[in-house]
């Protein structure tokens, strides 16, 4: 059981009221609540996925009042919450997205599911040299009047921006007034202008290496900060396509706990090699990742479980420490590491039972309640 920042012997862990509520050994287990024997398995805190576009053929930008069917599909591969990912795309998308977070669950499906923790916008304010699979009509230049209404209470938890643009800075420090989390991605900023971004109040940083300059000995750019400063979480898609095992290596030792992992799932996730929609484009999926007919990666069909079993396997990485990079890192990013990604009374309780070797979910607990077993 991963307590504490360490493997705990088997022992037994107790959830009352979707908290948990003793961490064992329990002399005196109370009947008739269901239990799961996690005998020779890995316990761990559920995971938490801060970039997820889609899955199970569902894009969330062209149809966000799905989020709840996509939120449904993710416990299968260990996330327990999340953040629904909208894509440079018309605002009213955007508004569409908003609507659905606020509407809620369906009422009569009370099925244990990943809970959306806010949605995350990528855009528009991005760069159009390093706008990836965005649609470049669809950019737009950092305004306050752009980000009317947008706000943590409203429901958008993350932005990602690109910190080199005219307003940028201004609209940084605004939604951080209003408790945004705010990303520095898809960017062609200096170091300099990466910092700038930092001093402004931004704390993570998108998918790194990905849609931005490469890292250069005598121009570090976004990426060089990302790797140096302490005060910015860095996001990771580690499935050895976006970013090859070597360099996820370096970002490990590099990066330590502040290092998150992400799965930039799109549609494709779950499904069978073929096209799939991300925002206004066409992707093809062909089982290994998901580009545009251009060779342009479009987001991924990795998984999280795979996330963390790839970071163990091209870094070296303990258990623990790759557990934590998609559990505590990502809680921690939005502030909410003392619940969640931890094991520990009072913390919410998701788990995720893995094999011994953590490289596979067997069974995903939400609130106390299976969502998912194999």
């Amino acid at each position: 059981m991963l307590v504490d920042g360490g493997l705990r012997p088997a022992t037994d862990l107790i959830v009352r009221g979707g908290r948990i509520a003793e961490i064992g050994p329990v002399l005196d287990i109370p009947p008739g609540p269901p239990t799961l024997d996690a005998k020779g398995l890995v316990v761990a805190p559920g995971f938490v996925d801060l970039q997820c576009n889609g899955a199970g053929g569902i894009d969330l930008t062209a149809e966000p009042e799905r989020l709840w069917d996509v939120a449904a599909l993710l416990p299968r591969w260990g996330v327990t919450a999340w953040l629904p990912t909208i894509v440079t795309s018309p605002e009213a998308n955007r508004h569409r997205a908003l609507a659905a977070l606020a509407q809620g669950r369906p009422s009569d499906d009370d099925a244990p599911v990943a809970l959306p923790l806010g949605l995350h916008f990528e855009g528009p304010f991005l760069s159009p040299e390093r706008k990836g699979a965005h649609v470049a009509r669809h950019l737009a230049p950092p305004e306050l009047a752009a980000i009317d209404g947008w706000s943590h209470d409203a429901g958008v938890r993350l932005v990602t921006l690109a910190p080199e643009l005219p307003g940028a800075l201004e609209v940084m420090r605004a939604l951080v007034d209003r408790g945004v989390v705010v990303s520095l991605g898809h960017s062609m900023a200096t170091a300099a202008e990466a910092s700038a971004g930092v001093d402004a109040g931004a704390r993570w940083a998108t998918h790194l290496f990905n849609a931005m300059p490469p890292l250069h000995h005598r121009d570090p750019g976004l990426a060089g900060v990302a790797l140096t400063d302490e005060r910015l979480g860095v996001g990771l898609i580690a499935d050895g396509l976006h970013v090859h095992p070597l360099m996820v290596m370096l970002a490990a030792r590099a990066l330590g706990p502040r290092l998150t992992l992400v799965t930039d799932a799109v549609a494709a996730l779950g499904m069978p090699p073929g096209v799939v929609r991300l925002g206004g484009m066409e992707a093809l999926s062909d089982g290994e990742g998901v580009r545009l007919p251009d060779g342009t990666l479009a987001g991924s069909n990795l998984s999280m479980d795979d996330a963390v079993a790839n970071l163990m396997a091209f870094a070296g990485t303990t258990v623990i420490d790759a557990v934590a990079a998609a559990t505590r890192a990502p809680a921690a990013v939005l502030g909410l590491d003392h619940e969640r990604g931890v094991l520990a009374p009072g913390a919410v309780g998701d788990l995720v039972l893995l094999d011994p070797d953590g490289v596979g979910v067997v069974a995903t607990v939400i609130g106390g309640r299976v969502a998912w077993r194999s």
